[in-house]
């Protein structure tokens, strides 16, 4: 008797192991329209922690620095009784600049830092600054950098993840970004191949690389030993191709709704969860779906259906 021969796996849905997930899924307060510590067309910090709990999330990231409490007494207990925990903090750098901005930027660092390890996060998410004006447009540098800023950058992120790791046993996890220098396929590859697998990993935002033009199962793939934590989120395909038309910047290509709700735009959640279950490693997962500004009443049922969405991705 011959026995069959296993039918292969779809190219672009690897095969997961079996057992349970090792991804852990969680949003963020982005996905509620918040991008700043304060600002009155945002939701409340109450209200998000309520409804992200209610939403069916376990896991939160702490967005941006004093949105929510920075007493970590004071977030422990609003988050414990929710049944929610915190997976990471954000930190915005300019590492590029070389060393004469490490005292500025240790300072912004070093809060952050502190807080996410008090809450018992292990992770902290690096996105570099923005090379124009995320509101007004206005080109503040180069989009491009020279051979000494992208070692720079380089050095700079290393010295960052050893002090992060050593002062606050915290990983950090390098976010490409859309307008800053790391955002393409070949800038994503150039930062991971000038610095060190053993320090740096990366945060892979699934919609910030595809409106890069990048293919987040292939990144997967290539450099699986280097992705520390996904952010999940898909672009409008249509909106995308306009404001990319028109140059306009990612705040305002925000605002006209280039980010959308899963899984009505690209790239397919499936595939890259599928792709990140391969690896067999523990992940975060946070969904982070940009939405400032935005209706109070828009957050939660976007985030109840996305959550029975992932689910039926097998997370």
């Amino acid at each position: 008797m011959t026995t069959p021969a296993p039918r292969p796996s779809s190219p672009s849905r690897p095969a997961a192991p079996s057992g349970p997930s090792r991804i852990r899924v969680g949003s963020a307060p982005d996905s509620w329209g918040v991008w700043f510590p304060d600002d009155p067309r945002q939701t409340p910090w109450r209200r998000f922690l309520d409804e992200v709990a209610e939403a069916g999330y376990t896991w939160i990231e702490l967005g941006p620095y004093g949105y929510l409490p920075t007493d970590p007494r004071v977030l422990a207990e609003e988050t414990g009784r929710r049944g929610l925990r915190v997976s990471a903090g954000t930190v915005f750098t300019g590492l590029h600049h070389g060393p004469a901005v490490w005292d500025r930027t240790w300072e912004h660092v070093a809060s952050v830092a502190a807080l996410a390890r008090d809450t018992g996060a292990r992770h902290l998410v690096v996105i570099p600054s923005f090379w124009r004006d995320d509101k007004t447009g206005e080109v503040l540098e180069d989009a491009t950098l020279t051979a000494e800023q992208w070692g720079h950058l380089a050095a700079q992120t290393e010295r960052l993840a050893r002090e992060v790791r050593d002062r606050f046993g915290l990983r950090i996890v390098v976010h490409p970004h859309a307008d800053t220098h790391i955002d393409t396929e070949e800038n994503v590859t150039r930062f991971l191949d000038a610095t060190d697998p053993g320090l740096v990993s990366l945060c892979l935002d699934t919609g910030h690389y595809a409106y890069c033009g990048g293919d987040s199962v292939e990144l997967i793939k290539t450099y699986g030993e280097r992705i520390g934590y996904l952010h999940l989120k898909q672009v409008d395909p249509e909106v995308l191709a306009a404001v990319r038309a028109q140059g306009t910047p990612f705040g305002p290509a925000v605002a006209r709704g280039v980010m959308c709700e899963p899984p009505r735009g690209v790239p397919e959640l499936a595939p890259v969860l599928a792709a990140a279950e391969a690896l067999d490693v523990d992940l975060f997962a946070i969904v982070e779906q940009d939405m400032y500004p935005c209706d109070p009443e828009r957050p939660l049922p976007i985030a109840r259906r996305t959550r029975g969405y992932l689910r039926s991705c097998g997370v």
